[in-house]
């Protein structure tokens, strides 16, 4: 009958801290690797999973709130959570480990307003970047104008073109 030090049972618990440290790693990279966020003119999509799958897709429409949270840790590695607000039946849905969560929700926000602008036109996509009133324009020529970047007659020409003249 042999005695089984302390000596040897160390290896073996170093062994198997190391060895569900790996697990937990390799679960999160796979994790991370298998999940799937896209934003299209029309949906939000969520994809996950390797063997067992889950999908979810939220119509641009129907998002009332976009919020990110981030923690310190999360700060560092520039990754946060998503938590989007909907008129579906589950109402909100977080998403986690999202890069530059920040970008993302401006993002959403920037393809919601160009969704509802052409559903507002009848359905017909818009340009890329929605088109900006007489009004706004003449104003941007005025500050330019005011702060001396553009010379009198450029202004008055500018400011004719924009009013239908030439």
């Amino acid at each position: 009958m042999s005695l089984i030090g302390i000596n040897d049972w160390s290896g073996w618990i170093a062994s198997a801290i190391a060895a569900a440290v790996v697990l937990l790693i390799a679960g999160g990279v796979t994790r991370w690797m298998t999940t799937h966020h896209v934003i299209t003119n029309e949906r939000l999509i969520y994809r996950a999973g390797f063997i067992a799958k889950q999908g979810k897709e939220i119509p641009l429409e129907v998002i009332n709130d976009v919020a990110f949270s981030q923690t310190v840790f999360e700060r560092i590695f520039n990754t946060g959570d998503l938590l989007i607000e909907s008129a579906g039946t589950h109402g909100q849905s977080r998403y986690r480990d999202i890069p530059h969560p920040e970008e993302v929700q401006s993002l959403v926000y920037s393809v919601r307003e160009k969704r509802k602008m052409a559903m507002e036109s009848g359905g017909v996509p818009t340009s890329s970047a929605p088109a900006e009133s007489v009004a706004s324009q003449l104003e941007k020529l005025s500050r330019l104008h005011d702060s001396g970047k553009l010379s009198d007659a450029e202004f008055e020409s500018e400011k004719a073109k924009l009013l239908g003249g030439n």
